[in-house]
């Protein structure tokens, strides 16, 4: 059992595209049929490429060592992101993961993610740390133009007992 599920209702989501720096990428968190799905298209002009969404978490996530999706795409990479703030800007922690047409369920310890600032890496910013998660978010930046699709069905954070159900 999960330690904790975020809520899959549509509300708390923002998007940030590269229009925050001149870009004429479009995307954001729609709710659908099976959860949210973050879609819209990527464009390359004007030294663009990437769409995000994000929302604010406010429980208590603690004893958290991984983060498990439940997901169905497009094929393309993804990135699912965490901030230690409640700030627009500053260092994430990053992890990428591939999608398909078929619903997968990704694991990603929390040692995996790398501290990352407006895409450079931050290695100084040392490892997440589970109590000061305050922010979750995807990211899609992989300089390809067109239009994408990332379907959620869920989004759990896991502890231990997590790790060992799927020896």
């Amino acid at each position: 059992m999960a330690m904790a599920s975020i809520n899959m209702d549509i509300g708390p989501w923002r998007s940030i595209n590269d229009g925050v720096m001149g870009g004429h990428s479009a995307g954001g968190m729609t709710q659908s049929a099976e959860g949210l799905k973050f879609s819209g298209a990527i464009s390359l002009e004007n030294n663009g490429g990437f769409a995000s969404v994000r929302r604010p978490v406010s429980e208590d996530l603690s004893g958290a060592t991984g983060v498990r999706l439940q997901v169905r795409g497009d094929g393309r990479e993804y990135k699912f992101r965490i901030r230690q703030d409640a700030g627009f800007d500053g260092v994430s922690w990053s992890a990428g993961f591939a999608s398909s047409g078929e619903w997968r369920q990704i694991d990603i310890p929390l040692d995996r993610f790398e501290p990352v600032f407006r895409g450079r890496p931050v290695p100084q910013a040392g490892p997440v740390i589970p109590s000061e998660i305050r922010q979750i978010g995807f990211l899609l930046a992989d300089k390809t133009a067109g239009p994408f699709a990332l379907e959620i069905r869920s989004i759990e954070f896991t502890g231990p007992e997590d790790a060992a159900a799927r020896e």
